[in-house]
């Protein structure tokens, strides 16, 4: 295939695969397409192993690190917040809503008391500095693409990568927020509709990327948000994309590190089974709807904090809820959560990753010719 984006990373296929399992990226490169690696859960040591372990499977073939840097931060003009600053001022409310939760769920202690990001010493999450730390140690390897997943990518950013001969992505849920993104210099909008998994906007896929697409010509434009078929892929070009970018279509593949009984869950869902909920992270993105997002949702419990208080009163919880959920007589199975997209109501059977871009590829073509078939006189 033939597109800008393929032409632009030397790639087969014009599929890119977020994801934050190292396997799904090399797997996904390797069939012919570009993986990316979310980088945010990473702590410094494993981002390094991460990249490392996934430039020694694919070779010379190209992949990419997902960062996250907000366009606003709960408490940023402030500045330098560490983690220890950022516990100090989450509400005493907040926290016993939390407690009484794992309680009344019977989620039991975790005995190996996993570390959340409020325990790491160092810049809060989410914040500037720590993705600019992220950003040195992904320069340090040879990425071919770096994207940001909220907000326009500092400028400073932008430049280091481009000396460095690496592209800029970043991601969009508005016509608005893509024509910011090109004015900073980016190289590569990835216009994302609500239907995607993880932090998304309200605007619908078929509506956002042909408004994007025209807004920005000719920086290429990729469509997400709810995509992870062929038929879908050859529907995002004939919008006028240069190319897809799938996450949530990943998470039930052999490879993904995906806690088995979310994993079971995505495969038994429909697609009435998601939500935008503030729960996790402080901001709206799409997850698994269950008696998690329930709780946070109730008119007598707390709203959500904004980013990065929620996830650093949440991250240590939803640690021990994942582990938990194995267990028989805890409720922590109820609980256990993820991020997903709409697209988790196709998601019903477990498949290689090579063989999902393989799937997707074959059912593109069918569709491809279906419709200049249909165009025959």
């Amino acid at each position: 295939m033939k597109t800008p984006v393929t032409e632009m990373f030397g790639i087969e296929f014009p599929i890119f695969a977020f994801s934050h399992c190292r396997d799904v990226v090399a797997a996904v490169s390797r069939a012919g397409g570009l993986g990316v690696l979310g980088a945010v859960a990473h702590s410094d040591e494993a981002l390094e192993v991460d990249l490392a372990w996934i430039e020694e499977e694919v070779g010379d073939r190209p992949y990419g690190v997902d960062l996250i840097v907000p366009a606003r931060y709960a408490g940023d003009e402030a500045g330098g917040f560490q983690t220890a600053d950022i516990a100090a001022l989450i509400p005493g409310t907040h926290r016993e809503f939390l407690d009484e939760i794992l309680e009344r769920y019977e989620v039991p202690p975790d005995p190996d008391d996993p570390a959340g990001w409020a325990q790491r010493p160092g810049d809060a999450p989410f914040s500037l500095n720590r993705a600019q730390r992220q950003l040195d140690i992904a320069l340090a390897h040879r990425p071919a693409l770096i994207a940001n997943a909220l907000g326009s990518p500092p400028p400073e950013m932008v430049r280091r990568c481009h000396e460095e001969g690496v592209r800029v992505g970043a991601l969009a849920g508005t016509r608005v927020h893509a024509e910011r993104h090109v004015a900073v210099g980016v190289d590569l909008i990835i216009a994302q509709g609500g239907e995607g998994g993880g932090h998304t906007g309200e605007i619908g896929t078929m509506v956002l990327i042909p408004e994007v697409v025209d807004a920005v010509a000719p920086v290429p434009v990729l469509a997400a948000g709810g995509i992870g078929r062929g038929r879908q892929m050859a529907a995002s070009l004939t919008l006028g994309a240069a190319g897809v970018w799938c996450g949530s279509v990943w998470l039930t593949t052999e490879e993904a590190e995906t806690n088995p009984v979310v994993k079971q869950k995505m495969l038994d869902a429909a697609t009435t089974d998601t939500l935008r909920s503030r729960s996790i992270t402080g901001k709206p993105a799409r997850m698994l709807r269950t008696a998690w997002t329930e709780e946070w949702d109730r008119d007598d419990t707390p709203d959500p904090l904004g980013m990065p208080f929620q996830p650093m009163l949440t991250d240590r919880a939803l640690l021990r809820i994942n582990r938990a959920s194995h267990h028989e007589g805890s409720g922590a199975e109820k609980l256990a959560t993820y991020f997903v997209g709409q697209i988790v109501g196709s998601m019903n059977r477990t498949r290689g990753t090579g063989q999902v871009v393989m799937d997707m590829i074959e059912e593109f073509i069918e569709a491809a010719e279906g419709l200049a078939g249909q165009l025959e006189v």
